[in-house]
């Protein structure tokens, strides 16, 4: 095979240096298209209406995926971003330039068709040709001669490839475009400002994360990847900007799987005199109205399961729901090894866990998470395990804050803001002091900077962050995250 790949690349070099040699440029700066593809087929249809039989000569380009000689006749297949169309090159209409460059043309290479656009006796819509010209020589062949790409190593680590073989890899691009086109446009209309934040941060705060570190040679200091937008778009709140939000990459030191990757795309927004009951309205409504956009139905197919984003979505109190799957009461089992032996009867291996707020992330992905199929919020999460969200009105151990889950994935994590700076200081000491005791737990950093935008005061917050990539995900029905982020992080080989 690597043989044969060769003598490929071997014939095309040969084709370039002919190419070279008959003062015809194989890399050219420019073609100006006037029709797609699929342009050229809506232009057939409408000159087929008005009984004409061929059209005006246009110009269209893409890549050549087929070539067959017919006698005095080749057929050419052209892809571009839209679609495939069919040329026809007779020996009678082509220019002599045409005639020359033809014979030197390998599927793979990019070319540009000027000529009519007409359908055959077997009712193709075809572009005359006219004349070709040549965009760009390829000088490695498609891969398995472009029925489709397999391999899904390959896939990932050559998307390029992906793309040229797997049309609905391409839809997926587009769609992804379209989803986050109506996010934003949802948040416009909720009144919302977006905004950039820093990606390369002094402290990575904002979440429970092992970062990326790197070092600034100007400024002779370490920095970090940004592991959350939250603390920078909640200074925004306090300089007085009511509504705001980010779509940003985030960027977390940790395993790669089906549902995650090392950099990935999120939507954080913080809305000044809100609760995470509004939060919740909001999330429910974006996800509703986005699906309905884009889909054409609250309902759509997710794996074996039909899901139904039509606000409102089930509301379940994380305590209650966990004492009716586990058994286990968090309030009762309030220190480390309570929380643990009870774990263990209940089938859960706890034997990487130190913490009690690591336990309790733990038993919420083993006893709820995979059952939580429908659009779900889990309310009301214990204080240890939410160092920025502000207490409950109604018991001071537990926090305003949600997760949101759909087919067994979290797709979101809100609260209602925690606002006081002496507070939020004291558990920004308490979770220095749980990293180093606990280094292999991810734990979050105190950022001394927000505590002085904190200490001029915020308002009453409610804020969100959810996962762009998971919400493609789903309304996409593609079960692995690596097919919706075009570039995801790989193992090496």
């Amino acid at each position: 095979m690597e043989s044969e790949i060769n003598e490929i690349i071997k014939s095309r070099l040969k084709k370039l240096e002919i190419l070279n040699k008959r003062g015809i440029d194989p890399y050219p700066t420019d073609f100006k298209p006037t029709h797609n593809t699929k342009a050229c087929v809506d232009l057939l249809n409408d000159i087929e209406k008005k009984g004409l039989e061929q059209s005006e000569v246009i110009y269209s380009a893409g890549r050549i995926t087929a070539i067959r000689k017919m006698g005095k006749a080749i057929f050419l297949d052209i892809l571009d971003e839209v679609g495939k169309i069919q040329l026809l090159a007779r020996d009678n209409s082509i220019d002599d330039n045409t005639k020359e460059l033809i014979e030197l043309l390998d599927i793979g290479d990019w070319a540009g068709v000027i000529g009519p656009v007409f359908r055959t006796r077997r009712n193709e819509p075809t572009i005359q040709v006219n004349t070709i010209k040549l965009l760009s020589k390829s000088l490695k062949p498609l891969p398995e001669k472009w029925h489709g790409l397999k391999n899904v190593e390959t896939r990932y680590r050559q998307r390029y490839l992906d793309l040229i073989a797997n049309t609905d890899i391409r839809e997926i691009v587009k769609q992804r475009d379209n989803i986050i086109f109506e996010l934003r446009k949802f948040m416009k209309e909720q009144g919302f400002t977006e905004v950039d934040t820093p990606i390369l941060v002094p402290i990575p705060a904002g979440g429970m994360a092992h970062p990326f570190k790197t070092y600034h040679n100007a400024l002779d200091r370490e920095l970090f990847l940004r592991i959350a937008t939250e603390l920078y778009l909640k200074r925004m709140v306090v300089g007085g900007i009511e509504k705001v939000y980010e779509i940003g990459r985030l960027f977390r030191n940790e395993g790669i799987d089906s549902n995650h990757n090392p950099e990935f795309t999120t939507m954080e927004s913080y809305q000044a005199y809100a609760d995470y009951n509004d939060v919740m309205k909001m999330v429910e409504n974006l996800f509703g109205q986005i699906v309905f956009n884009v889909k054409g139905t609250f309902e759509i197919q997710y794996g074996e399961n039909k899901l139904n984003f039509k606000p409102p979505w089930k509301r379940l109190n994380l305590r209650e729901t966990l004492i009716e799957k586990s058994g286990i009461d968090f309030n009762v089992c309030n220190d480390v090894e309570t929380l643990k032996n009870e774990m263990s009867k209940a089938g859960i291996d706890v034997r990487n866990q130190l913490s009690w707020a690591g336990l309790m992330d733990k038993l919420i992905s083993e006893k709820l998470e995979p059952d939580l199929i429908q659009p779900t919020f889990l309310t009301d999460y214990p204080l240890e395990m939410s160092p920025l969200a502000k207490p409950s009105k109604y018991n001071p151990n537990i926090v305003e804050r949600f997760e949101g889950f759909i087919a067994g994935m979290e797709i979101c994590n809100a609260f209602t803001e925690l606002n006081d700076p002496i507070d939020q200081r004291r558990r920004f000491e308490n979770q220095e002091k749980m990293r180093e005791e606990f280094p292999e737990e991810e734990r979050d950093r105190l950022d001394e900077d927000f505590l002085v935008a904190l200490e001029h005061g915020m308002p009453p917050t409610g804020g969100v962050g959810i996962g762009i990539d998971r919400m493609v995900m789903l309304i996409l029905n593609q079960s692995s995250i690596r097919e919706v982020i075009s570039f995801p992080q790989l193992r090496t080989i």
